[in-house]
């Protein structure tokens, strides 16, 4: 794995701004009543509740996570 180095002021602005984007977002979902799904996000929500093999959601956290 190759050693990257990281500056704690870039960290604490990135910290930052991923904190006002979460904020932005969940303000406009509460906004929202309810929100329309893409014909693309309907189809794979489909295939996914016809899928046999169920994944629970831990167990895909990790494998996402091990990549």
């Amino acid at each position: 794995m190759e050693k990257i180095t990281v500056n704690a002021e870039d960290l604490r602005k990135l910290i930052n701004e991923v904190v006002q984007i979460k904020e932005m977002l969940i303000s406009e979902r509460e906004e929202m009543e309810e929100i329309e799904l893409t014909d693309w996000a309907k189809e794979e929500l489909d295939s996914a509740r016809k899928r046999k093999t169920k994944i629970p959601n831990e167990e895909a956290k990790k494998m996402l996570l091990e990549k």
